[in-house]
């Protein structure tokens, strides 16, 4: 299973995890509000269980698999419509073939800056690590945090078709750090006994922003990515994009002594403001006297060459517990253009987009339209007609110089297409996407997130994407296996996955400003021939639109 997205409102949430040998570990999550202080202000968020983050839910990997519901994938008006306040819901899935860390958070508008917290999937019974057991295990949760009410700055945004506030601070495990103001007494601090080796389970909860992670004095060996092992990396820096995850290895071999982990934004599109501040919590030593921390030298917000290091140094581990070869061949190909776009204002409104026209994302020129009176899930169970369609362009409608930023504002490209149109593949097909990033308005990297599968990254790279040239550098032996990959700015990459997951399942931008804009699309996965292999039944008490 991919990366979980639970869909939560202001109500009583429960889980029920079928895990390991039959065991069952169940989970409230009530869903209210809460006030906190943050940045010498109290504000009153949307929380879970009265804490930011949110719980985390510990598991082990199950033994059992019939098939990955898709009712429990969460996304609004893809796979249910929301939760409303004062209900509940229950999400039943099983945790197979999977080991890491994933993380759980809300779908529905902006509220996944507060709702969230992390999944951690250890090995069942009588099976261990692919690496030396950690002395402890430690989720680090980096966030986004703006001192004012979230969905009132989404809606601004919306409203006016410019783009929303960006936020104030970033934070580690819900605390912005010490460099901040007001925030002494709010830094998250590990302490760490020399020698031992500790297990950093890495998510980037930020709605908004790719973050640089680092820690002073000491390496990281990377371990996982999206909840699948990889060969050992080692690396002084961590990349880490929106709903992505990495675990990483910490060995406290320096001297007993205070060191700041630090977090700060990766950013590529110039001219444009961003939130470019830096978030910090502690490693301290047990038994250091040091009264300062040792601040470490983050990369420059655009260093581009560190991030794309990092992001193409990593491999799958072959000898890993649910490791499979990648397709050698795709049946069905596609070539998916991305990035920014225009869209009309309006009658008798004002915008502030470019202009005076409304921002807008696409893929392939369509900007994805959230259907409102079923879910497309419901839709596709039902067979009901009218709620999307099937017809989503596997090309781009034009072929042009798609970097070149002196397309940014050429009126012929960038006014898209609102729809709400998907791909329909067959059961235990494959599928192979190019994704290409675009120059439209600004050149930047987007994490592209699929739902539903892990997906084998077999290239990536600068420029337009050659397609005589390019795929001999794919990796077919040991490529690295993710749910989300931050395509490289200015550049593309080339996913591959098997549709063994019936259902419907969303591919977008997460980055949250791009995917109400429309930066969207997605797949109806056909039942196999099995009953194990089809969709089953809703559950009965799935929200109602």
């Amino acid at each position: 299973m991919a990366r979980l997205a639970f869909l939560l409102a202001t109500i009583c949430v429960l889980l029920a995890l079928s895990v390991a040998s039959a065991d069952i570990v169940e989970h409230t999550f009530h869903v209210k509000n809460l006030t906190v202080q943050r940045l010498c202000q109290n504000r009153v968020i949307t929380a879970v269980n009265g804490s930011l983050p949110g719980p985390t839910i510990r598991v082990n990997e199950g033994d059992t698999l019939v098939m990955l519901s898709g009712w429990a994938d969460g996304p609004e008006q893809t796979t249910q419509c929301p939760v409303r306040p004062g209900h509940s819901y229950t999400y039943r899935f099983n945790i197979t073939g999977q080991e890491g860390t994933l993380w759980w958070h809300s779908h529905v508008q902006w509220h996944r800056a507060t709702v969230y917290g992390a999944l951690m999937i250890r090995p069942r019974a009588g099976r261990t690590y692919p690496f030396p057991k950690p002395y402890r295990e430690v989720p680090i949760l980096l966030g986004e945090w703006w001192n004012a009410n979230v969905v009132d700055v989404e809606n601004e945004g919306l409203a006016t078709g410019a783009a929303p506030n960006i936020s104030d601070a970033y934070t580690i495990n819900g605390r912005p750090g010490d460099l901040y103001p007001c925030s002494s007494d709010k830094t998250f601090k590990l302490e760490v006994i020399q020698g031992k080796t500790y297990l950093l389970r890495i998510i980037n909860a930020a709605l908004n922003n790719q973050l640089f992670f680092k820690i002073a004095n000491h390496n990281m060996k990377v371990v996982a990515v999206d909840a699948a092992y990889t060969n050992p990396y080692v690396t002084d820096v961590v990349l880490v994009g929106p709903g992505q995850t990495v675990d990483v290895l910490l060995t406290a071999d320096q001297s007993p002594s205070l060191y700041y982990m630090a977090a700060h934004p990766y950013f590529t599109v110039p001219n444009v403001p961003f939130a470019n501040t830096t978030t910090t919590g502690i490693i301290s030593y047990k038994g250091a006297t040091a009264s300062t921390p040792i601040m470490p030298v983050l990369p420059a917000f655009n260093d581009t060459d560190t991030a794309h290091k990092f992001s193409t140094n990593l491999t799958g581990l072959v000898s890993g517990p649910f490791w499979l070869p990648p397709p050698l061949e795709a049946d069905y190909k596609m070539f998916v253009t991305f990035g920014l776009g225009l869209v009309l204002c309006e009658p008798n409104a004002t915008c502030l987009g470019p202009n005076g026209l409304k921002f807008a994302a696409s893929m392939n020129n369509e900007s994805f339209v959230f259907p409102t009176k079923l879910s497309m899930l419901e839709a596709f169970f039902s067979n009901v007609d009218g709620i999307y369609t099937t017809d989503f362009p596997s090309q781009p409608p034009l072929v042009f110089d798609y970097v070149n930023a002196s397309n940014s504002f050429n009126p012929n490209l960038i006014i898209t297409n609102k729809s709400t149109k998907v791909t329909k593949v067959k059961f235990n097909s494959t599928v192979e996407i190019v994704l290409q990033n675009t120059a439209f308005i600004s050149i930047e990297n987007h994490p592209i997130h699929l739902h539903g599968f892990n997906f084998y990254v077999l290239a990536q790279g600068f420029g337009n994407y050659d397609s005589v040239n390019d795929p001999k550098k794919f990796n077919l032996v040991n490529p690295q296996e993710r749910n989300t990959i931050g395509v490289p700015v200015g550049g593309w990459a080339v996913i591959r996955f098997r549709a063994n997951n019936p259902g419907v399942w969303l591919m977008h931008c997460h980055l949250d400003v791009h995917m109400p804009w429309g930066l969207a699309t997605a797949f109806v996965v056909e039942n196999g021939p099995t009953p194990s292999t089809t969709l089953p039944p809703p559950p009965a008490d799935l929200p109602k639109c």
